[in-house]
């Protein structure tokens, strides 16, 4: 469809200016009608339209923090919730450095979720509050935090975390004094910008336990209702307790106090040393039926990939998944403050957690680890930027400059040979959501039901939907997703055993309309066998160029090539498909043994934020900095329950 540069920066232009470079592609079609968030702008107005069916997938960010987050204010950032807000709904803002900041395409949602603990009142630290400077450790703060010296902000902000990791903040910062008036200014900027029909702004917090030093056990809280009703109890924070269970408990009374619906996200879990998935609850002890029963009421979805990396599987679990190592953060927790060992890492990535999941319900009656898949950015700055030729960081001294990729983020009080580089964070991360329109309700009710997946940024369209019946035919109908509905059930489902009958499941993935082709579609599978082990196999489905490359006797495929020209960052789209679908039957069904399945769809290479700021800056990086990435989606599961 681009034939050259200058056309996709045309289409792009119909959204708004582009800021940054834009990669040249020449695209194969597709001849499938599924509909997604391509919809054109004039199809989209403020009145609301319900479809019968989730007919289109409404992508944003759940976890976005502003100058309201005390490591965010700490560190510089000046956009809040407001600015954060245009900033998504495809306006321009000055960055926290002075520059133009604009989306290609503008969000449909988002969720600013300024962290819990001290909630705002990190701009009277900075601004130097007379009461506050009475404290010496917030007087050194307001002194770092105001210091033209980078290195200095930086360590008064990596100071802040780590206060509040150890439980040390003075009581100046904890007693909440600022809470209520702040989350009710939150609120009604929320309620201001959110535009039923064409932009939904969510109400939410994220709870920020970082147990034991740093231990990263974050939660997103995500609001299904209104101001008013959200105004009733303010966020629940740290300072009393850091456990999961308290914030499940302060969950389950907000919704008997005001009515209202709230869900829970986990943050991405690779900082949380072994925490995250546990088969032991914080006080030790193995989870009960209980707890279980908690976590899997409260916790819908989880963050499987954001701008600390992705924690979707370690390669050192799985060798022969050949794209297990991406992006990936094994160094240690949040900050490096505690280095990790190898035993930590089993319980620190969903793929694992959900077979063992299946075993826990095996033994305990619920699933505690039933997730759906959702991204985020987790950026600090206010600016939500998952495009690679569009890459603003993370925090304000990651905002574009030459040498940004060799900043120095963090060294490991343990080890100083430990070290974090700006190159290491990555541009991810965005949710999208399969919704009957652009609404709080509508898109909440998605999550809730987890039809969900996960993107490290691109707009990939991705359906899978699990059913006894699926043919290849059905692919082909002119209602196919109509069809889908009535014939089977959507990722985020149960299927039943159906007279010992194989599921057979159906799949169709659409590349980004103004991004490269797919390289190809995996069905990922976790079960528990007789004797109570877990496996996972990993099963390649559906590819480009099916002509040129032909699966192996162990059901391996050949790379799909490379086209990137790191010069230009240019792609020659001319590999992979622009439409990858098909029926699938397990091969290896057994209908005693229960079973997840979820579907990872992979783009064909493309040049990485680092290539385009190499190009840019006209500069040469470290050898071991990644300069091309295979993009990706990963689909929310679907249980087969023996």
């Amino acid at each position: 469809m681009f034939e050259s540069m200058n056309q996709k920066l045309i289409l792009l232009l119909m959204f708004i200016t582009l800021i940054t470079f834009g990669c040249k592609q020449e695209n194969k079609t597709s001849n499938t009608v599924l509909e997604s968030e391509t919809t054109k702008p004039e199809d989209m107005s403020s009145k609301v339209k319900n479809t019968k069916y989730p007919e289109r997938a409404f992508f944003g960010d759940q976890h976005v923090h502003t100058s309201w987050s005390a490591d965010a204010g700490a560190s510089g950032t000046e956009l809040g919730p407001e600015e954060a807000v245009r900033f998504a709904m495809g306006e321009t803002v000055k960055s926290n450095t002075g520059q133009d900041a604009t989306l290609a395409r503008a969000l449909d949602w988002i969720v600013i979720s300024d962290h819990s603990d001290g909630m705002g009142i990190i701009s009277y630290v900075k601004s130097g509050d007379p009461e506050l400077m009475k404290v010496p450790m917030i007087k050194g703060w307001n002194e770092g935090m105001n210091s033209d010296d980078p290195a200095l902000v930086m360590a008064a902000k990596n100071d802040i975390v780590a206060k509040q990791s150890n439980n040390e903040l003075p009581i100046e910062i904890t007693d909440g004094r600022f809470a209520k008036t702040v989350w009710d200014e939150n609120t009604q900027i929320m309620d201001k910008y959110n535009d039923p029909g064409t932009f939904t702004a969510f109400i939410g917090y994220e709870w920020t336990s970082n147990y034991g030093g740093g231990n990263n056990l974050h939660r997103n809280i995500v609001y299904r209702g209104n101001g008013e009703e959200a105004r009733q109890m303010v966020p629940e924070d740290t300072f009393v307790s850091a456990d999961p269970e308290s914030l499940w408990k302060w969950m389950q009374q907000y919704e008997d106090k005001t009515g209202g619906k709230i869900l829970a996200i986990p943050h991405n879990g690779n900082l949380s040393n072994g925490l995250m998935f546990s088969l032991n609850s914080l006080s030790g002890e193995p989870i009960t039926k209980e707890y279980a029963e908690a976590r899997n009421k409260w916790e819908i979805l989880y963050e499987i990939t954001q701008l600390k990396g992705t924690s979707e599987t370690h390669p050192s679990f799985y060798p022969k998944d050949e794209f297990a190592n991406y992006e990936i953060w094994d160094k240690g927790n949040l900050s490096n403050q505690i280095l990790k060992s190898p035993e930590m890492l089993k319980t620190e990535y969903i793929r694992e957690a959900l077979t063992n999941g299946i075993k826990l319900e095996q033994t305990l009656g619920v699933n505690p680890f039933k997730y759906g898949m959702a991204g985020g950015t987790d950026t600090h700055i206010g600016i939500v930027s998952v495009d690679e030729d569009n890459y603003w960081g993370k925090f304000k001294n990651q905002e574009p400059y030459a040498e940004r990729w060799n900043e120095l983020s963090s060294t490991s009080p343990q080890d100083k040979n430990v070290t974090l580089k700006g190159y290491e964070y990555a541009a991810n991360g965005l949710t999208a959501v399969w919704a009957t329109s652009n609404t709080r309700e509508a898109i909440w009710d998605g999550m809730h039901r987890k039809e969900t997946y996960a993107t490290s940024g691109p707009r990939i369209s991705l359906r899978f939907f699990g059913g006894y019946n699926f043919t290849t035919e059905d692919l082909n109908t002119s209602n196919v997703i109509e069809n889908a509905y009535n014939k089977g059930l959507p990722m985020g489902s149960d299927l039943q055993q159906s007279d010992g009958k194989a599921p057979t499941f159906m799949i169709i993935a659409l590349k980004d309309a103004i991004g490269v082709n797919l390289d190809r579609v995996q069905v990922i599978k976790g079960w528990v066998d007789a004797n109570g082990k877990n496996h996972q196999k990993i099963y390649n489905v559906a590819w480009g160029d099916a002509e040129k490359r032909q699966l192996d006797a162990d059901g391996n495929i050949p790379a799909v090539g490379n086209t990137v020209n790191l010069e230009t960052c240019e792609v020659d789209n001319s590999i992979g498909d622009a439409e990858l679908k098909t029926v699938w039957t397990d091969p290896d069904f057994d209908s005693k043994l229960s079973a997840v399945y979820y579907v990872r769809v992979l783009e064909i290479p493309s040049p990485r934020w680092t290539a385009y700021d190499a190009m840019r800056f006209k500069i040469k990086m470290d050898k071991n900095v990644p300069m091309i990435v295979q993009e990706r989606a990963w689909s929310s599961p679907i249980w087969y329950s023996k």
